[in-house]
């Protein structure tokens, strides 16, 4: 058994490899050297895909099955030549058996039905109505979150920056804004269901109506797919953040708080990862083995995951480089031997 943690920064995709222990780790890379890789996914089929972003050649999706031999997907997510929106990047890659999605930048959905060989926007979200009222959040007007029902494949939610968190209930047909109970942070007097800045969203994978969303303002959860959210911040010491992971096995909720939407800094300048392991009903710190003072880097929103094996695996990268993993739930972290340049996204992988 091989585990894989690739990731993506501002000057390419580093590769991570253990095996079921996950104690000894080589570090392989970069892979696509200089450019930046915003995400990675990887099919049920096998293919893996890397993501990349370049001022020069745009957005774009690579795929290969042994992560050294890499080819460009020609029919990639795009938006007409002629149009207003411009593909800046591709924010995430979410693969089921059934589909794979990617949210982009300028916000929208592609999907693809044949393992990632060709895309196609998924028009009810891209075209809604409200579009002319969406709002860029600071890191820009992106779609960066996909979550898909694995018992309802068809239902399947989108958060968007900074617009709020959307769900489709028959396979992206038609879409509803699923923002009850959070506060909104650009009010519309138009559409009063947009304007929420989610940062991030979780799903527990057996009871899927349990969604966890970390929020521009504050952390919040949900226990009827997105019809309500209720705010489940006790013991956390900011509610400003932006990652959140959730273990499949134990269903502990990872977070990383930073300090304030002003500041974006470590509270107190410790490296603190925050896990709730009552369903956000409280919350506690994990640092052993993390730096606790003089630490001031930030954890972006795609840069911590947790892997499929059970103990799981959590991994989080920083701002500054620096990739940490626990394989006790966060009782304990141990540093990567890298130091990498500014990390954008972290992703886990096991493979037979």
């Amino acid at each position: 058994m091989r585990v894989t943690v690739i990731a993506g920064t501002e000057k390419g995709a580093f590769v991570c490899t253990s095996d079921r222990g996950r104690r000894e780790w080589e570090v392989r890379g970069p892979l696509f050297k200089g450019w930046r890789v915003t995400t990675s996914g990887r099919s049920p089929s096998g293919r893996f895909f890397l993501a990349t972003a370049s001022q020069v050649y745009g957005a774009a999706i690579h795929t290969g099955t042994d992560l050294e031999r890499w080819s460009q997907i020609e029919r990639g997510p795009a938006y007409p030549d002629k149009g207003e929106r411009k593909l800046n990047q591709i924010w995430t890659l979410t693969c089921t058996p059934s589909r794979l999605y990617a949210g982009v930048d300028t916000a929208g959905l592609f999907a693809s039905d044949d393992d990632g060989e060709s895309w196609q926007p998924v028009v009810a979200l891209n075209d809604h109505p409200t579009r002319s009222k969406w709002f860029p959040g600071a890191g820009g007007l992106c779609a960066h979150a996909v979550l898909v029902d694995p018992a309802r494949p068809e239902r399947v939610w989108v958060g968007i920056s900074a617009v709020g968190v959307w769900r489709s209930d028959d396979g992206g047909r038609s879409w509803q804004p699923k923002n009850a109970g959070v506060r909104c942070v650009s009010e519309d007097n138009e559409h009063p269901d947009i304007g929420y800045c989610v940062h991030g969203l979780a799903q527990d994978p057996e009871h899927t109506e349990r969604l966890y969303r970390q929020d521009h303002a504050g952390m919040y959860r949900s226990r009827d797919g997105g019809d309500t959210w209720q705010e489940n911040a006790d013991g956390l010491p900011s509610w400003f953040g932006f990652p959140i992971a959730i273990d499949p096995h134990t269903k502990t909720i990872f977070a990383f708080p930073l300090e304030s939407d002003e500041y974006r800094m470590p509270v107190d300048g410790r490296c603190r990862i925050y896990r709730s392991r009552d369903g956000g009903d409280s919350w506690e710190a994990t640092d052993r083995g993390l730096p606790r003072e003089h630490y001031h880097a930030s954890v972006l929103r795609g840069a911590l995951a947790v892997d499929p094996l059970d103990p799981a695996g959590v991994y989080f990268g920083s701002t500054s480089g620096d990739l940490f993993a626990s394989v006790d739930g966060g009782d304990s972290w141990q540093a990567l031997p890298c130091r990498l340049p500014r990390i954008l996204s972290v992703k886990a992988y096991v493979e037979e």
